[in-house]
């Protein structure tokens, strides 16, 4: 008798679920109320970047074949990028960037060329579905942005004038080959960007086994408070890395950045440590850097100052008192958009590198440009 009803209770059971199987069904594709479906409609964008410029090269002077002595003046394309952007689903996406500048090195054919290579490609696995409250958390492989240049030029805004001062003086590269991993803070509280990269940066191969660890933290102290108080952010970031194997090539910046409805600003300090080989002596260098940008108008739209000021020290063991200091003031124009995504300035500037207590005297740069850049 026990055995018949517990087969009877089964047979009743599995009859049950294939009578409820379609409401079920339609149970588990019906949204709740409120509830927005993600979207995993494919998508590819193309857009394009370009940097150009008039820079007339006030001191020093140079000697052309005939002898004769002038100022050099040029009108260049610095920089060129094709952005093909999309998306598999809402989590793959991915970037393709190719990069148009200018060959510098020695080969007969190639010298001044404008050379096409990859500045950027990689695939990034979105996480948000699993993370809570822990938004824009992803996972990059491939060609992509490095953790601090990345994070700087999102408040430093002028790159078409050239590199900020941890690429220029710091030795950083604004991209290079890895594994990374990013993700923001609740309630905007900040984000956390770190990974692996090759540390050759994005225009090397690797060249041995060696491997750079890069991490940014970047915190908003006040988040929820006033608009003057939001727009204050720390960071802190490390490279460790090596030339060679026990062959130190190390970075570490601190910085605060602040943005305000009618500036932005920022303040970097960088420490480096430098060797060419295990056996060779350890170089460090240090530096720091100033920049604020005021808004006549509001941000992106009208007249905008630009002026910067960066020290940097080469070597603080055997010349400590040896200093390149940089100044770059500015005045731009920034075209509204109303209702675009794209971005056009142009920019006026005075840019002057001066060096202090070399041992070997150096002459002083000083440049006067007009630089242009068209984003979308």
């Amino acid at each position: 008798m026990t055995r018949f009803t517990a087969r009877t209770v089964l047979l009743s059971l599995i009859a049950l679920a294939f009578l409820l199987a379609p409401s079920t069904a339609m149970a588990q594709v019906t949204a709740a109320a409120g509830y927005t479906p993600p979207d995993d409609t494919q998508a590819t964008k193309i857009g394009a970047v370009v940097f150009y410029d008039y820079t007339y090269t006030k001191t020093p002077k140079t000697t052309d074949s005939a002898g004769n002595t002038f100022s050099p003046g040029a009108f260049n394309v610095a920089r060129t990028y094709i952005n093909v952007t999309g998306n598999i689903s809402h989590r793959v996406a991915f970037r393709i960037t190719p990069d148009i500048s200018r060959e510098t090195g020695t080969g007969p054919s190639l010298t001044g060329s404008l050379m096409f290579r990859l500045k950027y490609g990689y695939a990034q696995f979105n996480m948000d579905d699993w993370t809570g409250n822990w938004k824009q958390t992803w996972i990059r492989g491939g060609i992509q942005q490095t953790p601090f240049i990345d994070a700087q030029e999102g408040v430093y805004r002028y790159r078409f004038q050239g590199t900020v001062f941890a690429e220029r003086d710091g030795g950083l590269s604004s991209a290079d080959a890895g594994v990374t991993f990013h993700t923001n803070m609740p309630n905007n509280y900040g984000d956390v960007h770190f990974g692996l990269y090759n540390g050759e940066g994005y225009s090397k191969p690797e060249i041995n086994n060696q491997k750079s660890f890069q991490g940014r933290i970047t915190v908003r102290p006040m988040p929820a408070g006033n608009f003057a108080a939001k727009g204050l952010r720390l960071t802190g970031y490390v490279n460790r890395d090596h030339v060679l194997k026990s062959a130190d090539r190390n970075r570490a910046i601190g910085s605060v950045f602040y943005e305000y409805k009618r500036f932005n600003a920022g303040v970097d300090y960088i420490k480096r440590d430098d060797q060419s080989a295990a056996t060779a002596a350890k170089v460090n260098s240090d530096g720091w850097s100033v920049f604020v940008t005021p808004f006549f108008k509001e941000k992106g739209n009208g007249l905008e100052g630009l002026f910067r000021y960066d020290s940097f020290r080469a070597n603080t063991t055997t010349l400590p008192d040896a200093r390149q200091n940089r100044t770059i003031a500015g005045l731009a124009y920034w075209f509204g958009h109303p209702g675009g995504a794209g971005t056009a300035a142009i920019l006026f500037d005075f840019e002057q590198v001066d060096f202090k207590n070399f041992t070997t005297p150096q002459v002083k740069q000083q440049r006067l440009a007009l630089h242009g850049l068209i984003n979308f």
